[in-house]
């Protein structure tokens, strides 16, 4: 019983997690307000200390609370094994550059849209894991990635517009920029994800401290990001400029969105993430035409929709991929 509610709770909070995260950070980057926009480099460099931090609570909460025990693990586990800890930089730097995507493509595209197009990492993750841990899929499965693609392809399906020409051409400019970010994002995704999965099949370290030495290099490649692309508007007007209670909402999201994904996998199964996924693209679809008005729905995105939430649900219908306990 204890156990049922733990798998529905956690995938009531993913699905929380999922739909709330997109459209608050669709929401900070077409809000218009006063003095500059929040750096989206920034908001990444935040999330990540704020994913250290609380990957070493839970290191601490696992060890009894006992500061001589977390001390000691995190030295024997990072300080004292460099070749190990220096595994997790590539997929740390991949992770980085996704998260940065991610900004980029909300910023171009309606969060619909962007949610039902994202789930093509499905398809990366499944043809990574067959070219790099050599596992096999079922009939079901790799129909699941035909109807997904189709269901995607259909959603960017270009749709009549009576706009201005100069709006229309703006609009399909931000929408080949918004795609582009999503799909390269789903691709480093997919690797990164099954990377890591490989590096934890390969060790015993607890997902906690694996998490935190993620961090670390994400920290770095975050700093280094940020000071190369917006070095200047961090000088002028600081690192925190353009913050408010949506940009901080958002990064404690993307922070805490990792976490969240790990519990889903621990508690509950295949089918029932996908039908989390699933709500959150419906949540996400209605809230982006009711509430931030910036999605027009046609019958062509609703037949996209659907085939890719039929192609989720198919997908962990035949066998039980191993737990990929990756970052969001």
């Amino acid at each position: 019983m204890a156990s049922s509610r733990l798998k529905y709770l956690s995938l009531g909070v993913l699905v929380f997690q999922t739909t709330s995260l997109v459209l608050t950070m669709r929401y900070s980057r077409t809000l218009q307000a006063e003095g500059p926009r929040y750096l989206a480099s920034s908001a990444v460099v935040v999330a990540e200390v704020m994913k250290i931090l609380t990957c070493v609570l839970l290191v601490f909460k696992e060890h009894s609370y006992s500061m001589r025990a977390l001390n000691s693990v995190l030295r024997q586990e990072i300080a004292h094994k460099p070749m190990e800890t220096l595994k997790l930089a590539i997929p740390s730097g991949i992770y980085t550059l996704q998260n940065n995507l991610l900004y980029v493509a909300l910023s171009n595209l309606d969060a619909a849209t962007y949610q039902v197009t994202y789930q093509l990492k499905i398809l990366t993750t499944a043809l990574f894991s067959v070219s790099m841990l050599g596992r096999r899929l079922g009939v079901y499965q790799w129909l699941s990635l035909l109807i997904l693609m189709a269901g995607v392809a259909l959603v960017q399906w270009p749709s009549e517009s009576a706009a201005a020409p100069e709006k229309e051409a703006l609009s399909a400019g931000s929408q080949f920029v918004g795609v582009t970010a999503v799909l390269v994002a789903c691709c480093s995704s997919g690797f990164a994800g099954v990377y890591f999965e490989k590096i934890l099949k390969e060790s015993k370290q607890s997902v906690w401290v694996r998490n935190i030495q993620l961090g670390m290099f994400g920290l770095v490649f975050g700093l280094f990001g940020m000071l190369a692309y917006d070095g200047e508007r961090v000088k002028e007007s600081g690192m925190f400029q353009g913050y408010n209670t949506i940009t901080w909402t958002v990064v404690a999201l993307q922070a805490l969105g990792g976490l969240v994904i790990a519990a889903v996998i621990k508690y509950a199964d295949n089918i029932l993430k996908g039908f989390a996924t699933s709500l959150s693209i419906i949540l996400s679809t209605l809230i982006s035409y009711f509430w931030l008005q910036d999605f027009d729905p046609t019958g062509v995105f609703f037949l996209g929709a659907i085939l890719v939430i039929v192609a989720t649900f198919l997908y962990g219908y035949e066998g039980k991929p191993s737990p990929n306990p990756s970052r969001a």
